[in-house]
């Protein structure tokens, strides 16, 4: 236990040391340009903004923190209590199926306004109004007049989550753009901890409360407000941003035209690989525990097995970015990923009580995919905007393509009478999630490969 402890320290120390590095060599390269008047001149049709401020980047830092630790409990703290729920607001079970299929269906429809909003009021803005959402949502609906009302402050929540999704790369190019490796990988981190923090406490925390689960949900609320005061700073002070990407306009004086992200192939090849991994993680959120149950695990250690399971994106999302960006083609990390995913399920088919724990360790490994997707976002185009393009295009496409995932191992179980069958599709998907996965890491953009309209 204390080498353990040494050892979880030293990690945090070394992540620490690299950000604040990252910090003081971006802050004193852009006081340095802006001072010496370096990097001022431009070429024509191009046109440029003031340096970023040492103070903006810092709390740039504090708000991708604070945004990505409140981008799942919204999520994860409904499905701990989701019993109490129904048998408050008298739901339905195909109400309560609604509201479990929601969230990627959210992260879809409204996952796509992102690059417009920003666009027009800048990114910061948006994702500070975004976590004004997820808090205005989350207060609201334990207190909602019945199922109705609570799917639609539910969905005030989740329209926050989406547009922040598909914005959190975005943030990281513009702000960070030599360490979006580092970047992601400490937000995916932020992420994770978030996930399982509020599937572990939101039971515990609602008996401290006196036991009532509205006031267990509505806690969550207070998380997402303290979301919101890193970016007013920025909202309010745009000069304190980075200067925008040169403008290249045509010969003729107007400006290019729009990217046509959905001619990429890479582009396509991310979003299906998005969209896999978003079907195993949310069939492993909401299926695992059931699993072990069935084969004759305690439902006590079931919960843990699956806490594990969440638990081990959190080293691990900050890792793998960092390993992806300093490789040319992140195809060996998809496959070796995928490899410890089938290894999971073979295990889960064969004996799920028998190794238990390894199996659950197997499939925490497996769900880092996710984390190495938003890395491949920042990876696969050049430009910030055109991260915006294909961040958009890839998360709403890949969470359209993850909604039938759980529902459909829901109804394989139900038929079969065992896991046998889910379990086998979840393997199967596993074969064409490296496939893509494969193709996605190749050294490309989606500029050389879609081109303009």
């Amino acid at each position: 236990m204390i080498a353990g402890g040494v050892d979880n320290q030293s990690s945090h120390d070394s992540m620490m040391r690299d950000m604040a590095s990252e910090e003081t060599r971006i802050a004193d390269t852009r006081t340095e340009m802006h001072s010496t008047g370096r990097g001022a001149s431009t070429a024509p049709g191009t046109r440029t903004a003031p340096p970023t401020r040492a103070w903006a980047t810092r709390l740039v830092v504090v708000g991708i923190v604070l945004t990505a630790v409140n981008l799942r409990p919204a999520i994860t703290s409904l499905g701990a209590l989701l019993e109490e729920v129904r048998d408050g607001l008298g739901m339905s079970g195909s109400v309560a199926g609604l509201l479990t299929s929601v969230p990627p269906l959210c992260f879809a429809v409204f996952g796509v306004t992102a690059p417009r909003l920003a666009r027009r009021f800048g990114p910061a803005a948006v994702v500070c109004a975004g976590m004004a959402a997820i808090a205005a949502g989350l207060l609201l609906r334990p207190y909602a007049a019945g199922a109705a009302g609570f799917l639609a402050a539910s969905a005030l929540a989740l329209m926050g989550i989406a547009v922040s999704n598909v914005l959190m790369p975005v943030i990281v190019k513009r702000w960070f753009p030599d360490r979006v490796g580092s970047m992601t990988g400490l937000y995916s981190m932020a992420l994770a901890l978030g996930t399982s923090l509020a599937a572990a406490v939101t039971v515990p925390l609602t008996g401290a409360l006196g036991g009532g689960w509205r006031s267990g949900l509505a806690v969550w609320a207070g998380l997402a407000a303290a979301a919101v005061l890193p970016w007013l700073p920025l909202v309010r002070n745009r000069d304190a941003a980075p200067a925008p990407e040169p403008v290249r306009t045509t010969p003729d004086g107007r400006a290019p035209a729009p990217l046509r992200v959905t001619r990429s192939r890479t582009a396509w090849a991310l979003a299906v690989f998005f969209g896999l991994q978003a079907t195993a993680a949310y069939v492993t959120m909401g299926w695992m525990a059931q699993i072990f149950r069935d084969a004759g695990v305690p439902a006590g250690t079931a919960g843990l097995l699956l806490a594990v399971t969440m638990v081990m994106g959190v080293p691990l999302a900050y890792v793998i970015p960092r390993l992806a960006t300093r490789l040319p083609h992140q195809g060996p990390i998809v496959l070796a990923l995928g490899v410890c995913g089938l290894a999971g399920y073979a295990g889960l088919y064969l004996a799920p009580a028998g190794g238990a724990w390894a199996w659950a360790v197997l499939l925490g490994v497996a769900n880092c995919a996710f984390p190495l997707a938003l890395t491949m976002v920042g990876m696969r185009a050049r430009t910030g905007a055109g991260v915006a393009q294909l961040s958009a295009f890839a998360q709403s496409t890949g969470y359209l393509i993850s909604i039938p995932g759980p529902l459909l191992v829901g109804v394989l179980y139900q038929h079969s009478g065992g896991w046998g069958l889910p379990i086998a599709l979840m393997a199967g998907l596993t074969l064409p999630q490296m496939a893509v996965g494969f193709l996605a890491g190749r050294d490309r953009t989606v500029e050389d490969e879609a081109g303009r309209a």
